[in-house]
């Protein structure tokens, strides 16, 4: 089976905003993203530019929502103890099992999945 889009770490989705080049490629693929990345990205957001663009990404980014299974978390949890050295935070773990499962591939710039199967890393 062919992958069929990308999952977008918050890494990932910090750099789209931010008009990184060499995430502009993935702009017009299928995107998908988890619960907690947009969490964090809302977050990260509003740290740095304040709760009107917060909200703003937010919202553009919650019809790329993706929902989990019961058995994803317990595959993230063991796939996070399994790269325990990795230091992979749990909506990472979760957000590569999710990707998996639904055949996307992982896309980030995290250093801790730089070598990992699955994953398209941009930097």
């Amino acid at each position: 089976m062919g992958l069929k889009g990308f999952f977008l770490d918050t890494y990932a989705m910090v750099e789209i905003i931010k008009g990184n080049k060499d995430y502009s490629i993935f702009i017009d693929k299928e995107l998908f993203t988890s619960v907690f990345h947009l969490y964090e990205l809302y977050y990260t957001i509003l740290r740095e530019y304040g709760q009107d663009m917060a909200e703003h990404f937010f919202f553009k980014f919650k019809n790329n929502l993706l929902g989990f299974k019961d058995n994803e978390i317990f595959s993230a949890s063991k796939f996070k103890l399994a790269n325990i050295k990795r230091r992979i935070s749990y909506s990472d773990a979760i957000g590569y099992i999710i990707a998996k499962e639904n055949e996307l591939k992982f896309l980030t710039g995290d250093k801790e999945f730089k070598d990992m199967d699955n994953v398209e890393f941009v930097k």
